[in-house]
Order: C-alpha cells, then sequence, then structure tokens
C-alpha cells in the first residue's frame, strides 16, 4: 500500500454553529501534473475503485494522517467522490462526536492543515519519456483507493514508519520461504519490493541534507518486471541494510 499528498482547499458546508456540520468538499488527487515522486496520475485511474466502492455499499473511510491503527483516528466517511476535468472530487463527513475529529475539522476550515493524502495500490501504469532523455515518468493508469484523510506537511514519517512495519512482518515471512528454497511468486515478489521501497524512504527521510545526497530524498524508478519500484542506486543504506532494518522492525 502506498500513500500519496497534495495541496488542497477544503470547502466546509454547513455554518449553522461554530463548528459547522462536519461536512466539506476537496480534489484529494491532481490530474495530469507530475509529482515529486516522479508520478502522474491520469483521469480514469479512479474510474474502477470508485465503482467497486460504490457496489460494496461500504463508504470510503477518512482518516487523519493515515493512522489506521488507532480507531479515534477513523474521523469521518466519504459521502460521495467522483473525477472531475481536475483531479479526485470527494464530499465527505467529519464524525463531529469526537472531539478529535471535531478539531480536524477546525483545523481544515482555518487552513492550519493543507495536504489531503490517500492510500492506494498500483494496478495498471506506464513509463514514458520526461521532459528530458534521462527522465521518465510513471503515468498512473489505475488504482486501487483504501482511505484518503487530511495530513500535517512534512509531518508523515510516523506514518511511512507504520508501513514499513507492517510491510516487514510480511517480509520477513516471505524471505523465510525464500531461505527455506521455496519459489516465491511474482505477487509475492512484488510486496518485497515495496517493502524495500518504503524502508528506503524512510532511511532517506532521516538521513542529513547535504550536496553528495542530493538525490536521496527521491526515489529513482527503473523498469521493473513486476511493476514495483526501484530505489536510486545513490542512496547510501545498501540493500542488505534495509533487508536487516526490514527484519528488526518485523521481529521488533
Amino acid at each position: 500500500m502506498l500513500t500519496k499528498s497534495c495541496s488542497v482547499k477544503v470547502k466546509a458546508v454547513g455554518e449553522e454553529d461554530g463548528v459547522g456540520d462536519g461536512v466539506f468538499e476537496a480534489i484529494v488527487s491532481v490530474f495530469g501534473n507530475v509529482d515529486s515522486y516522479g508520478d502522474r496520475v491520469m483521469k480514469g485511474a479512479f474510474t474502477d475503485t470508485l465503482a467497486e466502492w460504490e457496489k460494496s455499499g461500504n463508504p470510503i473511510p477518512v482518516y487523519w494522517s493515515h493512522r489506521m491503527d488507532d480507531p479515534d483516528y477513523n474521523i469521518g466517511h466519504v459521502l460521495e467522490a467522483k473525477e472531475t476535468d481536475q483531479g479526485l472530487w470527494i464530499k465527505a463527513q467529519i464524525d463531529l462526536e469526537s472531539p478529535k475529529a471535531q478539531q480536524v475539522f477546525r483545523l481544515l476550515k482555518g487552513r492550519r492543515v493543507t495536504q489531503f493524502s490517500f492510500a492506494y495500490d498500483v494496478e495498471a501504469y506506464q513509463i514514458v519519456k520526461g521532459a528530458d532523455d534521462d527522465s521518465s515518468v510513471w503515468e498512473l493508469q489505475k488504482l486501487k483507493l483504501y482511505e484518503v484523510g487530511p495530513t500535517p506537511i512534512g509531518a508523515n514519517q510516523e506514518t511511512e514508519l507504520l508501513s514499513v512495519k507492517a510491510a516487514g512482518h510480511h517480509a520477513l515471512h516471505l524471505a523465510t520461504e525464500v531461505k527455506a528454497g521455496r519459489v516465491i511468486s511474482a505477487k509475492n515478489e512484488s510486496e518485497l519490493r515495496t517493502a524495500y521501497d518504503s524502508i528506503g524512504k524512510v532511511l532517506a527521510a532521516l538521513e542529513p541534507e547535504d550536496d553528495s545526497k542530493a538525490s536521496a530524498s527521491e526515489p529513482g524508478k527503473t523498469d521493473e518486471p513486476s511493476g514495483a519500484k526501484a530505489d536510486d542506486p545513490m542512496r547510501t543504506a545498501s540493500a542488505t541494510a534495509r533487508l536487516h532494518l526490514a527484519l528488526a522492525i518485523a521481529e521488533g
């Protein structure tokens, strides 16, 4: 499971009292622009997943900063969601009976929190040339959406670490199978690569920036046959170090 954030302008709906009724609208994913990871979300990427959510009868949950480890951070649900020419538009309801959720709504209305993020898996993509011949862009054509929610700017390292811990448990299980001589499937290989990528992002975020590590904050991309994203080979942490970190997290 991956996450992606963008700046939003929240439109609060309902101002009968000082807080409002907790309903808001926002564009949580913008189509067509290349983000800091070299991804471009294409219009139509959410068509199938929105149809699946509608068919299930379940609402898309709204979490504060992907905090799925604590039910108090499940602060609302999506009332409506659709693709527009601009991006993925949602209309959502914050659970104002919860003090935590009510405070989040105040932060959104007061523009003290200005980013939204969503959790997703990539189901279809293609790699195209970037603005110059030396770069590439991942055009994300089909995504599976898990949740959306507000997130503080630059304050999601804890979220990334939680994701790595979850990935680490699965990575440990798969690594044990490989050690035992079993052949892993393409799906499991992709999941191992995703865990590897997540660990690299966390390590890059924790490293002090200097001129020699200018590219360490963003993962590089290669054409992997499994569809997984590979890390920039210039990262200072080796593959072996990351595997040890994954195993330590999983066992901890």
